[in-house]
């Protein structure tokens, strides 16, 4: 198989997105509400770091084959700038929401539930059709993903119809956080250029191909949890094209001070 750079970019847009939520959910390891969900995130967040890793050194191969250039997981980790990022919006955005009022509000964790379910519902058909990709190392990646993220997706949707279904407040919760989130949705099904040729070349899907199955996935567990499906909106965020919101860079301070600190460290 030719190597292109729209495979590359493919690549590295899902190990974007799983690095990226992984480090947003590694918050909460010492802050949990309950121990339990405590460890439950930071075991699930090692599972997104775990798909990154895999993911960064297959593009590391894919990108050797088209350039030249030698690069390591830590390298695409820790050593791109903002834009360079091509993960979803949704995936960096902080774990507060429409309650907060700062961008040192308390972390709201009904934020965190409706944002990993509505990551995992999309990744379960994903990683699914990616299991017969043609490019067979991301088939194999696919594989092992597929298995982590019908448990995050499960844990998830328990929670969610837990709080929908629950206390007053936990449903408002919810739903406010459904409100919030479900518009930074429409970017996973926006068609572009790199999802056409890899869709050509057989080496990953269209997103948009199973936007049906995956509302009715989500449709089906907001009705479990009594909470009501916001009306779509027009605007579409652009992460995954390097335009990112005014919370990535603060992430990636976080995210990447120790290497920047210390670079070519090894320990």
């Amino acid at each position: 198989m030719k190597t292109t750079p729209q495979h590359l970019s493919y690549v590295l847009r899902l190990a974007d997105n799983a690095l990226i939520l992984g480090q947003r959910n590694t918050e909460w390891c010492g802050h949990g509400p309950v121990l339990e969900e405590d460890i439950a995130l930071a075991n699930m967040s090692l599972d997104l770091i775990g798909q990154a890793r895999l993911l960064y050194s297959h593009a590391a191969v894919l990108e050797l084959a088209l350039s030249g250039a030698s690069k390591t997981e830590d390298d695409y980790a820790y050593q791109r700038a903002e834009r360079e990022f091509r993960n979803y919006t949704l995936a960096e955005l902080p774990h507060f929401g429409p309650f907060a009022g700062t961008t040192h509000a308390n972390k709201d964790y009904a934020v965190t539930i409706v944002r990993n379910f509505l990551y995992a519902a999309l990744m379960a058909h994903l990683w699914t059709a990616l299991e017969t990709s043609s490019d067979s190392q991301l088939a194999a990646i696919a594989s092992k993903s597929i298995k982590e993220t019908r448990y995050h997706l499960h844990h998830a949707r328990e929670w969610l119809i837990r709080f929908g279904d629950g206390t007053d407040e936990s449903h408002r919760r919810a739903q406010a956080a459904l409100d919030y989130l479900m518009p930074y949705t429409r970017e996973f099904f926006a068609t572009d250029a790199v999802e056409e040729a890899v869709a050509a070349e057989s080496i990953g899907p269209k997103a948009a191909d199973f936007e049906a199955a995956w509302l009715e996935d989500v449709k089906a567990a907001l009705e479990e949890a009594t909470l009501t499906l916001p009306e779509p909106v027009e605007h579409v965020t652009t992460g995954k094209h390097g335009e990112h919101s005014e919370h990535m860079g603060y992430l990636l301070a976080t995210m990447q001070s120790v290497a920047r600190q210390h670079p070519g460290a090894t320990w």
